[in-house]
């Protein structure tokens, strides 16, 4: 059976009466932050379920559709979550996080993966690999599904060995502010661009080249005569119910290539973020809310990159960029000026020599492709198609009057190469 809007905003009067029902049969505690917390997480479930009933519908449809307008909901209170932080005093908004969870709000020592570098320790007679087995930790398994579901959200190669490379020169960049982007060399470049990254990035290609190539033919469950088929087509509910290859094309035109900066820009700034609000926030690496921030962008994530694809690929179809990505894009700036408020001490601290000066030597080698590859590559090309023009004009002429064509002839000529070189 097919749900319908209808048997959604049932379901919302059913909760909405049974919220009230409940507060009315048993006795309001003398709590007040209990009963505030109780009632934020009320107001919450109740525009959450209005959210999926109401919103409009995104680009996906699996499992369905109301799965990505709860999660479009919950990136709006996500949003109001952090307004309501950035507005409060760093004491207050460091201790309001004991509202969520009472072991918050403790100021938390930063760990330093630097320190002893040597894949071979001799001085280890015990365990002489010991620094790589240190690093071994839950966060290993992380890096790879998290860049398996980035893989999923890009849908493609190059884009995303630029964003892994990148992140990892921002870490040696920003190794002087947070403790904790102070890694071995090997920790960088082995173990996460090559191993971590790189094996979750060619695991996320292999399954993009599946969905591809796999036959969207969908069929009713109860049209299924097997029990065997019936559980393939519910495990394929989880699956595109059609699919799209991504071509970003950066160097096509300026509009994409300033598109696909910007995006790489976004990205880099949201895995930047994760570390500051861990830092500003006193929250553990290992806490859940950490966690739920990635599992939210994962799911947000998706919905955005496929409205700005589809917004950059047939602007005169998508007149506009799509809700979700509007959304992302609000708490990603919103998060970053939590984090100048609440720490502008370490943001500003000031980036050694080298450092700058490898950022100054990158930027302007971008900007003089920028310029070369949109300005004047194609002045250059305008002006040898014009020149061929003019040429082939001159030798048209010249055998024009060594034949004795008549004058009419050669104005025409002239007339059609004045309109070309107009059109160019």
């Amino acid at each position: 059976m097919k749900l319908t809007r209808a048997h959604t905003l049932t379901v919302l009067f059913i909760l909405t009466c049974a919220l009230g029902y409940v507060t009315l049969l048993e006795e309001t505690p003398q709590d007040t932050a209990y009963n505030t917390k109780r009632g934020i997480v009320a107001s919450i479930l109740v525009f959450l379920c209005f959210g999926v009933t109401q919103a409009k519908d995104g680009p996906f449809s699996r499992p369905h559709p109301a799965y990505w307008r709860f999660w479009l909901c919950v990136s709006v209170v996500y949003e109001l979550f952090l307004i309501f932080i950035l507005f409060q005093t760093v004491q207050d908004g460091r201790q309001f996080m004991k509202y969520i969870d009472p072991h918050l709000g403790v100021p938390l020592p930063e760990r330093d993966y630097g320190g002893n570098c040597l894949i071979y320790d001799p001085g280890n007679e015990t365990d002489p690999f010991h620094n790589i087995w240190d690093k071994l930790d839950g966060f290993v398994p992380a890096h790879f599904f998290g860049w398996y579901l980035k893989t999923l959200m890009i849908r493609d190669w190059w884009m995303c060995m630029i964003i892994s490379v990148m992140f990892e020169f921002l870490e040696y960049s920003l190794e002087h502010q947070l403790p904790n982007f102070s890694e071995c060399w090997w920790d960088h470049w082995i173990m996460d661009v090559i191993l971590c990254n790189g094996l979750g990035i060619y695991c996320g290609m292999k399954t993009l080249s599946w969905l591809s190539l796999k036959t969207y033919k969908w069929q009713g469950l109860w049209n299924i005569p097997t029990y065997k088929g019936k559980m393939k087509r519910i495990v394929f509910q989880f699956t595109p119910y059609s699919w799209v290859k991504f071509e970003w094309k950066p160097a096509s035109s300026l509009r994409r290539w300033l598109a696909v900066c910007g995006i790489i820009f976004v990205f880099l700034l949201a895995e930047l973020n994760t570390f500051y609000l861990k830092f500003v926030l006193w929250m553990p690496p290992e806490h859940y809310l950490v966690l739920l921030r990635l599992v939210f962008f994962v799911n947000v994530g998706g919905v955005a990159m496929r409205e700005i694809y589809d917004f950059m690929d047939d602007p005169k179809f998508y007149k506009k960029l799509g809700q979700q990505a509007w959304l992302v894009a609000a708490i990603t700036a919103t998060e970053f000026l939590i984090v100048v408020k609440y720490d502008p001490y370490t943001l500003t601290l000031s980036l050694p020599f080298y450092i700058t000066q490898c950022w100054i030597l990158g930027i302007i080698l971008v900007l003089t492709w920028t310029a070369w590859r949109f300005f004047i590559r194609d002045i250059t090309l305008r002006y040898k198609e014009i020149r061929r023009q003019q040429q082939e004009h001159k030798y048209e002429k010249d055998k024009c009057l060594s034949n004795g064509d008549g004058l009419s002839s050669i104005l025409d000529e002239q007339n059609g190469n004045k309109l070309r070189e107009r059109k160019l």
